[in-house]
């Protein structure tokens, strides 16, 4: 198996698999909105339609699955978007 189909593998396993036992706690950012009084305001139209908000995908109910699906699909997001941008800037 090609290197980098195995490192693809790898980053999909770890996100279907480790995603779901990620702290519950709020990032840095978060906390320190949280803290200082301005969470509500940081929320705008663009989160309330987002895909996967709070790394849930809102159809399904189970909320390990859920967060497992929205791990990996972030993965591949990520992947498509980092081998487009190098296809662009490499020629």
């Amino acid at each position: 198996m090609k290197r980098w189909a195995m490192v693809l593998l790898l980053a999909l396993v770890i996100a279907a698999f480790l995603s779901p036992f990620a702290s519950p706690h709020p990032d840095g950012l978060e906390r320190v909105a949280e803290d200082l009084g301005f969470l509500k305001k940081g929320e705008s139209p663009v989160l309330r339609f987002s895909p996967m908000p709070d790394y849930t995908v809102a159809t399904i109910n189970d909320e390990r699955v859920s967060t497992a699906l929205a791990g990996v699909t972030g993965t591949l997001i990520t992947l498509a978007f980092a081998w487009g941008w190098t296809k662009l800037i490499s020629k």
